[in-house]
């Protein structure tokens, strides 16, 4: 009798639950997705001249192997941007806590190869997360305004979080990717921007790193 009584009180709790976290997530989802679609685009013609275009790092391969479409499509759109004119240097922010792994890094190597000079390129070897580019992009490297460089879905949060720290921001969108795995990256931006909300509502997070400042001229 109490093993059927548990039971149903731990389904019971375990709905609530559930309902509860897909409600929250839905409504961070759609938020960040409202509250950003006029600061996106991707037609370049509808973005300011502005001082930096930030690209946001991935991984330039995948597990299997394969190139990673969402860092190569970056790249194209990060290229495009800086030979339209529209920006004077490209931030390039990543993941650099492992000596093996260097995000930043690859960005540079590939968007030389595109032609972007290397004086105009800035690598930023910090940008653990989108969050902390994103502060970063204003407290380290003293920018105001910035035209960010990404998928739509990661744009968005992007500038989401630049609108709560006091950083105008435009996102011209890479490419889409249509794959298996694109799936996959759906549920973890649904994740993401639960923590985005946790983060800047409720935990008060700060960047991992900080440091001086860099000026760019």
């Amino acid at each position: 009798m109490l093993k059927r009584i548990f039971s149903s009180k731990l389904i019971k709790y375990t709905l609530i639950f559930l309902i509860l976290f897909f409600a929250l997530g839905f409504f961070c989802f759609y938020t960040i997705e409202i509250s950003t679609q006029k600061q996106l685009t991707e037609k370049i013609s509808q973005l300011p001249n502005c001082k930096v275009g930030l690209v946001l790092g991935t991984s330039h391969f995948l597990r299997n192997g394969n190139k990673n479409l969402y860092f190569i499509y970056r790249i194209e759109a990060a290229a495009k941007l800086f030979n339209s004119k529209k920006v004077n240097y490209l931030l390039l922010s990543g993941d650099n806590r492992k000596d093996e792994y260097n995000e930043p890094k690859e960005m540079h190597d590939e968007l030389v190869k595109c032609g972007v000079p290397d004086s105009c390129l800035v690598l930023d070897y910090a940008g653990l997360r989108t969050f902390d580019s994103m502060v970063r992009c204003k407290q380290i490297f003293g920018q105001d305004t910035v035209i960010v460089i990404s998928q739509q879905f990661h744009t968005a949060r992007a500038i989401y979080i630049a609108n709560q720290n006091g950083l105008l921001a435009y996102g011209f969108n890479a490419q889409k990717v249509t794959s298996q795995y694109a799936f996959k990256i759906k549920i973890r931006e649904f994740l993401s921007r639960i923590k985005c909300m946790l983060d800047i509502y409720i935990l008060n997070t700060k960047p991992k790193h900080l440091g001086d400042k860099i000026i760019l001229k």
